[in-house]
């Protein structure tokens, strides 16, 4: 697809003003859509920040023709002040790529065979399912980094395991009383 009259780098459409936009007639970055003015906008035609629907002119909008910003968002399925959510400090291990480019001194036979442009690019770029993606990320993280997850508003490790295939309940049942607290901030009542 030819990229025509855009202004700004990685777009995929025409006549997009910004950056990393997907879609036509984008004015600012990271849309997904038409005729979007702001930033990080799914839909069409919103004018705002972080919507998901369209003709929206506040921000973090999910749905159609809303004109202010919601006090309140969804958190693991459950509703949470969205300055609850600003304020707290999120795991880098929830940013994860789906791709990797894995350099040919870093490939297997088996990887040389499957993947032989990498003689012409010098390696290949790798794959992973999301819940494979997640599940690396979570694995190369810093304990501390993983600790992070279970302050999010609404933590709930069932949901968390439906998204990413995660069992955090693994983890804690390694886990001495004092180093749950820890985790939690606050200290826990054992029933037996």
């Amino acid at each position: 697809m030819d990229n025509k009259n855009n202004t700004g780098d990685r777009n995929t459409g025409y006549f997009n003003t910004g950056d990393w936009n997907t879609g036509n007639w984008n004015t600012g970055h990271c849309n997904t859509g038409d005729h979007n003015t702001g930033d990080w906008n799914t839909g069409y035609r919103n004018t705002g920040y972080r919507n998901t629907g369209s003709w929206n002119t506040g921000s973090h909008n999910t749905g159609y023709f809303n004109t202010d910003t919601p006090k309140t968002i969804r958190v693991f399925g459950k509703e949470c002040i969205k300055e609850d959510w600003d304020k707290a400090e999120k795991p880098d291990f929830i940013y994860f790529d789906l791709t990797e480019f894995i350099e040919e001194s870093e490939m297997t036979d088996i990887e040389k065979k499957e993947h032989p442009e990498y003689k012409t690019i010098g390696g290949y770029l790798k794959v992973y399912e999301y819940k494979e993606a997640f599940k690396k990320s979570w694995d190369n993280a810093t304990d501390e980094d993983r600790q992070l997850i279970f302050n999010l508003p609404n933590f709930d490790a069932e949901i968390f395991k439906e998204i990413s295939g995660i069992d955090v309940n693994e983890k804690v049942k390694e886990l001495t009383v004092s180093e749950i607290e820890n985790l939690l901030g606050y200290k826990v009542k054992i029933v037996k």
